[in-house]
């Protein structure tokens, strides 16, 4: 088994946390005590789905949860599907290795929750009833429209799988020792299977269950690490980022901004055109705005955002302070040569602060939390085909609960193969392209159609098209010819030569055209809507007026 040394630094300049160096081999720490926490959780969690299950009779409970969450639990879920591992390892690993700039990841998915409290929870929980596309399709012409908003939540679903799958195989090199390619498929094919059966049996019950336990074990185990690092530093935070910048190669450079994306033009554009995804994305991911359908009126969903933001915030604070810890406490070129790059800071510092211990409780916390993802995913791509494209456009409206829920769950079956089986193609590969083609189509092809749905009166079918086929098909085109696929060492095709467009992230350009569209298609139609719709709508999403009849029945 290979083996490779950690170098630790004192806090503050005093005694060294471990004795000189220590030499871990590459599943660091004992494997058999990571796969031990990762089977209580697992076993824990089933418990909670199985009941769920027996409650789960009605297409209400499976998509929706039969909307009897409260809002203080919703919010807890909410937290639990939205801080995946990429927030967890990418964020914490972003900031030791580019600090100030890493953090402002942590900043754009935080500032994007005030947009959906404001513009987005209570009117969507007024207007639709399971899924995106009953919004978008309220006032316009429902076949065309469930169409498209189907393929855009299947397409923003499918591209948030991958990476979540693929990351669970490239974790356990890590975590668990297993760095075989048949091993780490082996692993994506489990956590597959686990997915399949929570959604299959629970629905959103038992998916709301496994994310509310993850968000709360997520969040308990960073603050637990992070008043350890700081308490090593005296409670300093000063002196933690002291003692960060003198042991980081570019010294006090990552105590300010440009470390990442100051470079050049072209990488302050990239940074803008990031921020536009993260901050606009957010509001309209579809397994987000699933979650608004689970609470039983709109005062609850506005509630779910509160508590999501202090949670999700909380979280982001805890992890300004690790990114900067493993930082001040690992040697750089450690983290960066670790299984895993970047990603593995997190591990490593849970490593050298607990040992083996924490760092079991780290890595189930970090599978807990794939998994957990990967069900809302699987959940929301299920309500989008069985109600929308299966139950509304094929079968016109006329399927009964019992059809819905048998064609939800066949679909849930198909989408957790073909995740895996992406998962398992996408090993060894550049997979951050992925996660921001998810961000990148959710505001590109979603948030413009859903905006113009709920406040322009003059919104057309033609615009919603437009919108979101051209958000989508631009997002595509944009990343396909991009450098995050062509011509970097970190590129999908490293060797190629077909980066036409600069920039790595496509929002700069896709969101403002996806937006342009939708005004151009609406002015140009000749077709108007129907006025009494429309006015319909606008009264139920700012009033609530009439929405609880139309759920119910």
């Amino acid at each position: 088994m290979s083996t490779w040394t950690i170098s630790t630094r004192s806090a503050a300049g005093e005694l060294p946390v471990a004795s000189g160096e220590a030499t871990l081999s590459t599943d660091v720490g004992s494997p058999w005590v990571n796969l031990g926490i990762f089977a209580l959780f697992v076993v824990v969690t089933l418990y909670f789905v199985i009941r769920a299950s027996r409650t789960t009779k009605t297409s209400a409970d499976f998509y929706a949860g039969g909307r009897g969450f409260s809002g203080t639990q919703n919010g807890t879920a909410i937290a639990g599907d939205y801080l995946s591992a990429a927030s967890f390892l990418g964020v914490i690993g972003a900031v030791a290795v580019y600090g100030y700039d890493g953090f402002l990841y942590a900043v754009g998915f935080l500032v994007a929750w005030l947009l959906a409290l404001l513009l987005v929870a209570e009117l969507m929980r007024n207007t639709g009833k399971f899924t995106m596309a009953d919004v978008l399709s309220f006032r316009l012409r429902q076949r065309p429209v469930r169409i498209a908003a189907a393929i855009t939540t299947l397409a923003v679903c499918v591209f948030y799988l991958l990476p979540q799958m693929a990351g669970a195989g490239g974790l356990v090199a890590l975590l668990i020792g297993v760095d075989s390619w048949a091993g780490q498929a082996l692993v994506i094919a489990v956590v597959g299977a686990l997915m399949i059966v929570y959604v299959f049996i629970g629905g959103m019950k038992g998916t709301t269950f496994v994310q509310i336990i993850k968000a709360t074990l997520l969040i308990l185990g960073s603050a637990v690490m992070t008043i350890w690092v700081l308490a090593l530093f005296g409670f300093n935070f000063s002196g933690l980022l002291g003692d960060a910048a003198t042991n980081h190669p570019d010294g006090e450079a990552i105590l300010g901004p440009g470390l990442q994306y100051g470079a050049d033009a072209f990488t302050r554009l990239d940074f803008v055109s990031l921020g536009f995804a993260l901050v606009l994305g957010t509001a309209a991911l579809p397994h987000v705005l699933i979650r608004f359908y689970t609470v039983p009126t709109a005062k609850d969903a506005r509630k779910s955002v509160v508590v999501a933001i202090a949670l999700i915030g909380a979280f982001y604070l805890f992890t300004l302070v690790l990114g900067y810890g493993a930082a001040a406490l690992l040697d750089h070129e450690t983290i960066l040569a670790a299984p895993g790059g970047q990603n593995a800071a997190a591990p490593l510092l849970a490593y050298e602060l607990g040992g083996t211990l924490l760092l079991g409780v780290i890595s189930a916390v970090a599978f807990a939390t794939i998994l957990a993802v990967v069900a809302g995913l699987t959940i929301t791509a299920s309500a989008s085909f069985a109600h929308d494209v299966y139950g509304q456009v094929i079968k016109k409206g006329q399927l009964d609960e019992k059809g819905e829920m048998r064609a939800g769950k066949i679909t849930v079956v198909v989408v957790g193969i073909l995740a895996i089986l992406g998962g398992i193609g996408a090993q060894g590969q550049n997979v951050a392209f992925l996660v921001a083609l998810a961000f990148a189509i959710a505001a590109s092809a979603n948030l413009p159609t859903i905006l113009y749905s709920l406040f322009w009166k003059r919104f057309t079918t033609r615009g919603a098209l437009w919108s979101m086929y051209g958000g989508l098909i631009s997002a595509l085109v944009l990343i396909a010819f991009s450098p995050v696929v062509w011509g970097r060492p970190t590129s999908f095709f490293p060797e190629g030569s077909l980066d036409l467009y600069p920039l790595t992230n496509p929002g700069l350009v896709s969101i403002p055209l996806a937006f342009f569209l939708g005004w151009l298609g609406s002015v140009t139609s000749k077709v108007a809507e129907d006025p009494a719709k429309q006015a319909e709508m606008e009264i139920r999403s700012l009033t609530g007026v009439g929405a609880e009849k139309a759920v119910d029945h």
